[in-house]
C-alpha cells in the first residue's frame, strides 16, 4: 500500500516537473518561447542574411571582415541572428551579442519621433558627458547570449531567438528600423551588426538596414542628431581631438572617433532615408 503510494506520488511529481519544465522553456531564453515572440513586420532570417551578405561586400572602409547581425523587435526580443562568412567561426566569435547588444540600444532609446544610432551615444556616454553610465545601465542576459546549442549560432533556430537579450552598447553598428504601416511610419525594432571596425559596422548596418527597406526614420525635416535630413541618424565625425584627451570634444554631443578616411568618406555618401 505504502508503495503504491509512494509511486502514484513520484508520478505526479514528475509529472509536474515535466510541465514546470516545458512552461519553463516556453518562457525563457533558453526555451525561446519563439511561438509568443511577435517579429511581424520585420524581416526573416533569410532576408536579413541576404541583405547582410550583400552589405557586407560593399565597400566599407573597414578591414573586409565576415559580419554578424542580430534584429530584436520593439520589445527587445531576438527575432533573428545571421552571419556572412561560411560557418559562424569565419566572423569573431564575441561579435555575435555585440550585434545583439547594438540592436537592442538602438531599439532601447530610439523613439517613434526620434532615432538615435549606437554610434550617435559614443560621446554622451563618455565621462562627463550627459549620458555617462548608460552602458552600465542594461546588462546582457548571459543565459539568453550564451545558451543553447553553439552549432545553431547564426541560424534560423539560434539560442538567442525569442529571448530578451539586454545590453547597451555605444559605438557604431545599431540602427533602429522603421516601417511604414498604413501610411506610418513605425518604429518596430532594431538591427545591430558587428565584426570589423565600429566605423566600418555603421556602414553595414545602414546598408542593410536600406536593402530591407526598414528605414522610414523620422527626422526627415528637422535632420535628426546628424543635422542630415537625408541621412537623420546617420554617425557624427565632429570630435576635435583635445591634448592629454582621448577622444576629444564632439561640438554635437552626438559624435564619433573615425575609424579610417575611407569609412568617413563612405558614411557621408551612405544610401538616404526613405521619404513619405
Amino acid at each position: 500500500m505504502l508503495k503504491n503510494v509512494i509511486k502514484r506520488s513520484c508520478g505526479i511529481l514528475a509529472g509536474t516537473l515535466l510541465v514546470s519544465g516545458l512552461a519553463f522553456a516556453e518562457s525563457n531564453g533558453n526555451g525561446n518561447g519563439n511561438g509568443n515572440v511577435n517579429c511581424s513586420n520585420l524581416p526573416t532570417y533569410s532576408q536579413l542574411k541576404t541583405a547582410l551578405v550583400s552589405a557586407r561586400n560593399a565597400s566599407n572602409g573597414g578591414f573586409n571582415l565576415d559580419m554578424w547581425a542580430t534584429i530584436v523587435n520593439r520589445d527587445g526580443e531576438v527575432c533573428a541572428v545571421a552571419f556572412t562568412g561560411g560557418t559562424r567561426g569565419d566572423q569573431w566569435p564575441g561579435s555575435r551579442v555585440i550585434s545583439a547588444q547594438k540592436a537592442n540600444t538602438a531599439n532601447a532609446f530610439s523613439l517613434p519621433i526620434l532615432s538615435l544610432s549606437t554610434a550617435n551615444l559614443y560621446s554622451a556616454v563618455q565621462p562627463g558627458g550627459s549620458l555617462f553610465g548608460l552602458q552600465e545601465s542594461n546588462p546582457v542576459n548571459i543565459d539568453v547570449a550564451y545558451g543553447g546549442n553553439s552549432g545553431n549560432y547564426g541560424q534560423s533556430n539560434d539560442p538567442m531567438v525569442g529571448g530578451k537579450i539586454g545590453g547597451v552598447n555605444v559605438f557604431g553598428g545599431g540602427l533602429a528600423l522603421y516601417a511604414k504601416i498604413g501610411g506610418q511610419r513605425v518604429l518596430v525594432g532594431a538591427i545591430g551588426v558587428s565584426g570589423d571596425s565600429s566605423c566600418a559596422d555603421h556602414n553595414i548596418a545602414w546598408r542593410t538596414r536600406s536593402t530591407l527597406s526598414m528605414d522610414y526614420v523620422p527626422g526627415v525635416v528637422s535632420g535628426g542628431v546628424a543635422g542630415d535630413v537625408l541621412r537623420p541618424d546617420n554617425i557624427v565625425y565632429d570630435i576635435t581631438p583635445q591634448l592629454g584627451q582621448m577622444p576629444g570634444v564632439s561640438a554635437s554631443g552626438w559624435g564619433h572617433p573615425q575609424c579610417s578616411p575611407a569609412a568617413t568618406g563612405i558614411s557621408a555618401a551612405l544610401p538616404a532615408v526613405r521619404t513619405p
